[in-house]
């Protein structure tokens, strides 16, 4: 495993741990997945120039459209969950209370 490979595998597992342990508010758990995903984006981004092949290089676009989506799907349910509870707080969200 080269350096480069090691540092975005220690942040991947660094941002999943942050995800799995801090899941207090919903606004953590999202730059937690921001996190885990910038550090796949640039992975996969280093690992296409590494191969030099056209089939490839589109695959970290796609991964960043979708971190995209991700991100603006995250937005919407935390200003939506932020008026009608007043708080980002996971503990308070529970599917049963609508």
């Amino acid at each position: 495993m080269t350096p480069m490979q090691y540092v975005f595998s220690a942040a991947f597992l660094l941002c999943l741990s942050g995800l799995a342990f801090n899941r207090a508010h919903l606004m953590s758990a999202l730059l937690c997945l921001e996190g885990m995903m910038l550090s796949l984006f640039i992975a996969l981004s280093l690992w296409s120039l590494q191969l030099n092949s056209a089939v490839f290089s589109t695959a970290p676009m796609v991964l960043l459209a979708f971190s995209a989506c991700e991100a603006s799907a995250g937005l919407a349910l935390l200003v939506a969950t932020a008026r009608t509870h007043g708080t980002d707080r996971l503990k308070n969200l529970n599917l049963l209370q609508c």
